[in-house]
């Protein structure tokens, strides 16, 4: 077993990530969404294997946190019995495919997605972090998430490749999306794609089969804590929810599924808006605008706590706050910081403050509180 643990990149089934909980355990359902069978059979598996903690990362993934080098392996299997999980180690760590939340059966998110996942044996060897987003609906929802090679709905309306980094793309043949993000990887990696480890890294000019001047529709709103088309939306604080919770989502009979998003937002299929303990109700709670990694002493890299502190200040800060246990900023490393944004990461144990104010340095937690207005 010690041989599939995983430090520094984004771990999966077959290669899970050593926390401070104990093994952290990935799962990557299809199309962001598990019917009512997934869900309750997950939330098992996470309270019979894992602490029956499970995050919803920003890529729409979910991980159950707790796994113990003994119950690994069972989990994985049970994994795999309920199609969430590859059995072939290969495939699954090419899984990496965001799709626009708001898909629906047919349209062109759903058939590009399942497209390209019958062509992982095609994709070239890549970083683990990296990965696809089909952003193929009416108007993109996934600007700004991660997302190194991506199919989007172009300002023209129709489809287009773009690759991240790169603030424009080129229109694809309807039907050759697939093959043509296939087609990018590859380039990528033939073209030293691999030394950037990231496309928005890699400064070597694309072949003029993708290199475009058609920049992406205007963005769609994101999904967020109420009622919506599809069914009703919760808000999940710092992307952590217990199993129980989580179960209690599909207990209505006329919740289908669930639909993951990379807001750290869940939305229930046929569900209507209640009041959900452990979820945020509100699409103004503040917590929305938080983002906080596990921190000390869930994460064996961070030296400082991180949520309990970002409850306490998060109302007290006008734009997004980001409470990293290290310099890494694992809970939005892609989020642009912008006027009103506050920034904390921990530093032997102390909190460096950045984005309100004049840059702190080596705060205490008294301090920290002080400065917000929140002790």
């Amino acid at each position: 077993m010690k041989g599939f643990v995983v430090k520094g990149w984004c771990p999966d089934a077959w290669h899970p990530m050593e926390a401070g909980d104990g093994l952290i355990v990935r799962v990557r359902p299809r199309l962001g969404r598990l019917d009512r069978a997934q869900v309750l059979g997950l939330c098992d598996a996470a309270r019979t294997w894992g602490n029956g903690l499970i995050d919803v990362t920003s890529r729409a993934n979910l991980q159950i946190r707790g796994v113990g080098e003994s119950t690994w392996q069972p989990l994985v299997d049970r994994l795999v019995a309920l199609r969430l999980t590859d059995p072939d180690p290969v495939r699954e760590g090419r899984r990496a495919i965001l799709a626009a939340p708001r898909w629906q059966l047919g349209d062109d998110t759903e058939r590009i997605a399942r497209d390209l996942a019958e062509r992982l044996d095609e994709l070239p060897v890549l970083s683990g972090k990296m990965g696809f987003a089909i952003d193929a609906g009416p108007a993109p929802e996934l600007l700004g998430e991660a997302g190194d090679f991506r199919i989007e709905r172009g300002q023209h309306g129709g489809l287009i490749l773009r690759a991240d980094g790169r603030a424009t793309g080129v229109a694809v043949p309807h039907g050759e999306e697939a093959a043509r993000l296939v087609a990018l990887a590859h380039w990528f990696a033939k073209s030293g794609g691999i030394v950037a480890r990231r496309m928005a890294r890699h400064r070597a000019g694309l072949p003029d089969w993708a290199r475009g001047d058609v920049p992406p529709a205007a963005p769609a709103p994101r999904i967020a804590p109420g009622l919506s088309p599809l069914g009703a939306a919760w808000g999940i604080p710092f992307g952590q929810v217990e199993a129980d919770t989580l179960a209690g989502l599909v207990a209505a009979p006329q919740v289908s599924a669930l639909r993951f998003t990379p807001w750290r937002v869940v939305l229930a299929e046929g569900a209507v808006p209640v009041v959900m303990d452990g979820l945020l109700n509100d699409p103004a709670d503040p917590l929305l605008r938080a983002d906080a990694c596990p921190g000390a002493p869930m994460c064996p890299q961070a030296s400082v706590e991180t949520r309990d502190l970002a409850r306490r200040i998060a109302r007290h800060v006008a734009g997004r706050l980001h409470v990293s246990g290290c310099a890494k900023h694992c809970a939005a490393p892609r989020r642009a910081r912008q006027r009103g944004d506050a920034t904390l990461t921990g530093r032997d144990g102390r909190y460096d403050l950045s984005g309100a104010g004049p840059e702190r340095h080596a705060l205490c937690r008294d301090d920290v509180l002080a400065h917000f207005g929140a002790s």
